[in-house]
């Protein structure tokens, strides 16, 4: 049986996406922990660094006011 080569038609990641939000994570979780005034906000900080794209996001939006 011939292997069948497979064409995959997409994006090719270089992995500075993967870079630029790796970092923007760290930056967020040491932001977010030390301004917490407590263990269980540290640990919504933590959730929050998972989403800070989207936090970054609606700030630029209301910011530019749409």
């Amino acid at each position: 049986m011939a292997r069948k080569e497979r064409n995959y038609v997409g994006k090719r990641c270089s992995g500075i996406e993967s870079a630029v939000y790796g970092l923007g994570f760290i930056g967020a979780i040491v932001y977010y922990i030390s301004h917490a005034p407590s263990f269980w906000m540290g640990v919504l900080g933590i959730l929050k660094a998972l989403v800070w794209p989207a936090f970054l996001v609606y700030e630029i939006l209301k910011f530019l006011g749409a």
